[in-house]
């Protein structure tokens, strides 16, 4: 529900909300936020209120390091973790400089402008993320351990899949911070777990897949769990992934993702380190249903992409490269900015690839192009990118290792 700066305001005062948490991101998609009082929040909508930039990773050095958040109306969502009486509300905010400036490093912002450029040509897209994550148990200290909660595999069902009252838990919870979770279960790994949402807007996909994260680890800890959302915790069994399923509409009747899926197919490499900017990532690809081609098929789950099948639903593209390190408002950006590349280039989807990527022969698999091997390798690839600089600032670039 979209509401106005005034009605944000009445309603902290008719529902005895004592605070607000002002949330941002860093640039690289970890949660930060500030906590203000009711009789703060006017200034906060119109002024916005300040931070120290120079504490948070990724934004930048001691030099010009006061920024302002500015809270969006349209993101207010109660905590239901908090306590009834004085409640706790939360909202994700734009961030600037004191001049009124936007500060380039606001992810967010970022996908904004995608969502705009999308939209100035009569194209909306929209995504849904499906993100894997462990359950692991605690030490006699409290500190996380890679002792998986349950032992359970694919599916599996109650006693053996522990998880299942966590993930009933975490869904109720979402439900009523108005997050639709679509479906949930098991996943392969022991301890593994993962909760599918249904498609949205570009910006609220991106804000619920932050939302999440914060959501299944407040809901872990009071089980006396961690949860992790690494995308190789253990190396020895299935990583996690953050499946990204992409559609477009123009209004039209045309089909646009084939032309969106080239698009992909096309930059996949030059942004590859933004959708796994971790070294940790790149153990995960190439094994357990992970990716290691720049592939697509229909419903062939070795690709890089497929096309589910989804009867009754609008014809999209699931992404299974990317892991849950990536910060969600980067790499919708990309993914749009690649999807527009190949809905104007108006690129031809490649043959199929209907085979068994891991079975395949090795000659076939020589033929291939692959995704980068490496966290220095997917730098190297966005270095020489010019479609990467077209679209991220310099400064974000360099947070990345870009140079």
């Amino acid at each position: 529900m979209k509401y106005t700066p005034r009605e944000i305001m009445e309603f902290v005062e008719q529902e005895d909300v004592k605070f607000i948490r002002l949330a941002f991101c860093n640039v690289y998609g970890k949660q930060h936020n500030v906590a203000i009082m009711p009789g703060e929040l006017s200034r906060a909508f119109t002024y916005g209120i300040a931070i120290d930039a120079s504490a948070i990773e990724g934004f930048g050095g001691e030099v010009r390091s006061d920024l302002l958040l500015r809270p969006d109306p349209s993101t207010l969502i109660q905590l239901p973790w908090r306590p009834e009486h004085g409640k706790v509300v939360r909202m994700f905010c734009d961030i600037f400089y004191p001049d009124g400036r936007p500060f380039e490093r606001d992810t967010r912002s970022i996908l904004k402008k995608a969502v705009s450029e999308a939209a100035e040509r009569g194209i909306e897209f929209a995504f849904g993320a499906e993100m894997e994550f462990y359950l692991f148990k605690l030490d006699e200290y409290g500190k996380a351990t890679t002792l998986p909660h349950d032992q359970a595999s694919y599916m599996d069902i109650a006693p053996d899949d522990k998880g299942e009252h966590i993930r009933r838990e975490i869904c109720l919870m979402l439900e009523q911070m108005g997050i639709q979770p679509e479906s949930s279960h098991h996943e392969s790994g022991p301890g593994q777990n993962e909760i599918d949402f249904r498609y949205s807007d570009p910006l609220t996909a991106a804000d619920n897949a932050i939302t999440f994260r914060a959501v299944v680890r407040t809901v872990a800890a009071q089980n006396g769990l961690c949860a992790s959302f690494q995308p190789k915790p253990l190396s020895d069994r299935d990583g996690s992934g953050m499946h990204i399923n992409i559609s477009a509409r123009d209004g039209g009747t045309a089909d646009l993702l084939p032309s969106v899926i080239a698009g992909l197919l096309d930059k996949i490499a030059e942004i590859t380190l933004f959708l796994n900017p971790s070294e940790e990532s790149y153990r995960r690809l190439g094994c357990d249903k992970a990716p290691r081609y720049i592939t697509w098929s229909d419903e062939n789950r070795s690709q890089l992409i497929r096309i589910p099948a989804a009867v009754g639903e609008q014809r999209r593209a699931e992404l299974r490269s990317a892991d849950s390190t990536a910060n969600p408002y980067l790499a919708y950006a990309l993914l749009i900015y690649a999807g527009l590349y190949g809905i104007s280039h108006k690129l031809a989807l490649p043959p199929a690839s209907d085979f068994n990527l891991y079975t395949a022969p090795a000659e076939i698999l020589q033929a291939l192009q692959a995704l980068p091997d490496s966290l220095g390798e997917a730098i190297a690839l966005a270095e020489t990118s010019p479609f990467v600089r077209a679209h991220l600032p310099e400064s974000v670039l360099c947070a990345f290792g870009v140079k």
